[in-house]
């Protein structure tokens, strides 16, 4: 990123816990990040594809964490449709998941996943995750368009 400029985050998570770990993380780091939440798949394809007047202005996002275990869309869903789309595949999408499945693993990465990450289960283990992944992306380059 190595810019100025705030990142702009979507994360797609369904568990309040876990977005609030992901909160705390992204508040302690150096990047500045502008964080947008959706809580199931359904939602991240309105945001993404801007399908709803309330998502008429929403922003395209530098970075999408994505958990796969989603209501409404399954997480694997969302990420085909987003690497399906020329306007959107672009975009880094780092699948976080409890789930440690190889076919989920697979699938995500053969859909495009930039990487593939489990959920700790000890909540500061997951603020490390989080705020590893933060320091990796405020280094990496990524394509604006």
């Amino acid at each position: 990123m190595l810019s100025q400029e705030k990142m702009k985050v979507l994360v797609v998570e369904d568990n309040a816990d876990d977005i609030a770990i992901i909160k705390r993380a992204m508040r302690k780091s150096e990047m500045k990040c502008e964080l947008y939440f959706a809580r199931d798949g359904e939602e991240a394809i309105d945001f993404l594809w801007h399908n709803k007047s309330e998502y008429e202005d929403a922003p395209r996002p530098d970075l999408i964490l994505l958990d796969l275990n989603l209501p409404k869309v399954d997480g694997l869903d969302v990420l085909a449709k987003i690497k399906e789309d020329d306007k959107l595949r672009r975009i880094p999408v780092i699948v976080l998941t409890i789930s440690e499945h190889e076919q989920d693993m697979i699938r995500a990465y053969d859909s495009g996943a930039a990487s593939y990450m489990n959920k700790p289960v000890d909540s500061k283990d997951f603020e490390r995750l989080i705020q590893t992944v933060q320091d990796y992306w405020r280094i990496a380059r990524i394509p604006t368009e």
